[in-house]
């Protein structure tokens, strides 16, 4: 499973119709799928979050356009889920206090 952290944004709009700005958390491809997905979450979440600190994560599979940008599709499968979900933990364990083999910058590093 190769995961790239991107330091990048999204906008996504919900089913009424409004513009959710949404911030990259990693990107990922599965070659047993056949697709790229990109795990993120609301900026504005981030203000809501539950007491111990979880923010709801989202995922979409995307197909990159020629000009760099992409369209989202809904993730199809529970396998596909599966596997999203696998990634996310993995991502997790990565910085979970451990920084000395985290490139990211997070609240652990010191």
């Amino acid at each position: 499973m190769n995961q790239n952290p991107i330091d990048g944004q999204l906008t996504i709009i919900d089913a009424e119709g409004n513009e959710k700005l949404c911030q990259i958390l990693f990107t990922l491809e599965s070659e047993e799928f056949g697709k790229k997905y990109v795990v993120f979450y609301e900026i504005s979440e981030l203000s809501d979050s539950d007491d111990d600190g979880e923010i709801p994560l989202m995922a979409a599979s995307f197909v990159e356009n020629e000009d760099g940008q992409g369209e989202l599709s809904e993730i199809e499968t529970d396998e596909e889920w599966a596997f999203i979900e696998a990634a996310v933990n993995d991502f997790d364990a990565q910085c979970a206090g451990n920084c000395d083999d985290c490139e990211e910058e997070c609240e652990n590093r010191q």
